[in-house]
């Protein structure tokens, strides 16, 4: 559906829009930098996006919607998936039968229009709209959600409580289990769960409070209140959760830990249950793990340059080990999984020893360990070494003998792959060692590691500025602005004639429905251990000594890719500070 550029300026000059001189310069400037027209007619102001949309859409003979002011059936809306209509900018307006009418900025996204056709198996008609008609339906995803979730509780809340007062004993467990499969508190739970999947939230928290029963999200990496329930709702919504897991009703005294499935919209999403008991009842919290992501590169994921070539680097190796480091939910594991969908090929063998299995992947052999019935990750990796593999994945390095038993596999001939919980990159050496693991050990084996945060991406939303001579001076206390200069020259991200005093960063433009962030990225480090910083580990030297050498060689630290990534727009310079300080 390429619109020809003679075709549009046809249009053009027809509809007065433009002068023909204004066309005429407009199209010289398209030829030289190579892009279409209309990226320069709104480039510089001659029109706006929204009227060269509409240009386009009569060009194409394809109708423009006007949805400003028009209310979507949140059964329609939920066609398609928040995170789907945010990224693509493309939402559901309107179901007929068989048919399916989408709104969207850019009728030419096919991918999009073919995932949404697959998802909901109906015929899709494109129709083109303006930016603010997308930001009006977009918001009504999180109106339709409260407003739905909000009417549920409403209705049931009166029955929620007839519940509770019935029992005024310790409930048994047979009781429990008819309070669980009410139809009240089954929709209720169905709804918490279908809302978290929209919001594509990563953990759901269900926290008592002394006078109520407190939900809340973590979106992006930080926790949202997303619902306040009534107090007596918690005995029952903790049941129905422990029914789908298949956890012991009638215990409340202890932690209890479990995992189920649902699929919705044609999404397996597993979650991953743990239940505490606290002061005021029993908190839960669910960790949502999606099964069928896959395909992610390490591009994606924000691995760039110098890092970027040493883990392809490693890959092509047969023996050693890859780490990744970092705190809980850096998205070590995800990382794990890119560098094995890299690996995957026909002629090898990978076979993994997981707690839990985060992702499915295909002509993997995954495991997953079970502590309560002795199978442990020492003893799994045991097992895994005698299965014939080419490559190991150990979901993490947690022990002396796990550590012991991943050195010797990685020694003997296979490709080790696995995470650990230290600050950074040169932090993994000292750890291992902890571990009881010999340094001669440690320089045979260790082939890069990985260290890694995760940071909110900005959104669409967002505005450049430039930093204050006092702001850079500020700035420069925490991090090498002098190397990180270096870097975006050398990848061709600045100008080489360029200084800090004209290179931009970026902030979010909130609004009351959007922070202005939608989304993670990683910031890394990628240590490759090499003979110099072999001869430091066997001399025993300090984190900041190898540290010190591993920047010689190269090495981006963390905070330095959090800046590099601030001056792309990706993320902003408080949002790098905020996750490297935690």
């Amino acid at each position: 559906m390429l619109i020809e550029d003679s075709q549009l300026n046809k249009f053009i000059i027809d509809s007065n829009l433009v002068s023909k001189a204004d066309l005429d310069v407009a199209q010289k400037e398209a030829d030289k930098k190579g892009v279409r027209i209309g990226e320069i007619l709104v480039s510089t102001g001659k029109i706006t996006e929204d009227n060269l949309r509409r240009m386009q859409a009569y060009v194409l003979g394809i109708p423009f919607v006007d949805l400003k002011t028009r209310k979507i059936p949140f059964e329609t809306l939920s066609l398609i998936p928040e995170p789907v209509a945010r990224t693509h900018n493309i939402v559901a307006f309107k179901k007929d039968g068989d048919s399916l009418e989408v709104a969207m900025l850019d009728v030419d996204d096919l991918s999009a229009i073919d995932f949404i056709k697959k998802k909901v198996n109906l015929k899709i008609l494109a129709r083109l709209t303006d930016v603010e008609s997308m930001k009006n339906v977009i918001v009504q995803y999180q109106k339709s959600l409260k407003a739905e979730f909000g009417d549920i509780i409403q209705k049931e809340s009166a029955t929620l409580k007839t519940i509770a007062e019935e029992s005024g004993e310790p409930a048994s467990e047979e009781d429990l289990k008819k309070i669980a499969e009410d139809l009240p508190v089954v929709r209720i739970v169905d709804t918490l769960l279908k809302h978290a999947i929209l919001q594509d939230a990563s953990d759901i928290h269900i926290e008592p409070m002394d006078d109520q029963l407190m939900v809340r999200y973590r979106i992006d990496g930080l926790l949202h209140d997303a619902m306040v329930l009534p107090k007596n709702a918690e005995s029952s919504i903790t049941a129905r959760i422990k029914v789908l897991s298949n956890l012991k009703l009638d215990e409340k005294r202890l932690p209890q830990d479990g995992r189920f499935k649902i699929e919705m919209n044609n999404e397996k999403v597993s979650f991953r249950v743990s239940i505490l008991p606290t002061y005021y009842g029993e908190k839960t919290v669910m960790r949502l793990l999606r099964e069928n992501v896959s395909g992610f590169t390490l591009e994606y994921l924000g691995f760039h340059g110098e890092g970027l070539e040493r883990i392809h680097n490693a890959t092509k190796l047969t023996t050693g080990m890859i780490l990744t480091t970092g705190p809980t939910g850096s998205g070590k594991t995800t990382t794990l999984y890119t560098v094995l969908d890299i690996l995957n090929q026909p002629d090898v063998n990978i076979s993994t020893i997981e707690d839990p299995v985060e992702y499915q992947m295909k002509r993997i052999n995954q495991s997953q360990v079970k502590p309560e019935i002795g199978f442990t990750f020492s003893i799994g990796l045991r097992t895994l070494v005698r299965q014939d593999p080419d490559i190991i994945m150990v979901g993490e390095i947690r022990d002396n003998e796990t550590a012991s038993l991943a050195v010797n596999a990685a020694l003997t001939g296979h490709l080790v792959l696995s995470t650990l919980h230290t600050n950074s990159a040169a932090g993994a050496i000292p750890r291992l060692l902890d571990m009881k693991i010999e340094p001669f050990l440690l320089v045979s084996t260790i082939n890069i590691i990985i260290a890694q945060r995760l940071v909110r991406k900005l959104s669409d939303k967002k505005e450049k500025y430039i930093l204050s001579k006092d702001e850079l001076a500020v700035l420069a206390k925490t991090v090498d602005l002098d190397r990180v200069l270096k870097i975006l020259k050398e990848e061709k991200i600045v100008k080489a004639t360029d200084d800090w005093n004209k290179i931009s960063f970026w902030k979010p433009v909130a609004s009351k429905d959007d922070d202005g962030y939608k989304g993670r990225v990683g910031i890394h480090e990628v240590l490759k251990v090499s003979q110099p910083i072999k001869d430091l580990i066997i001399k025993g030297s300090t984190n900041s000594e190898i540290e010190g050498q591993a920047k010689k060689e190269g090495m981006i630290t963390m905070l330095e890719d959090g800046i590099f990534n601030a001056v792309l727009g990706t993320t902003t310079i408080e949002e790098v500070l905020r996750v490297i300080s935690e």
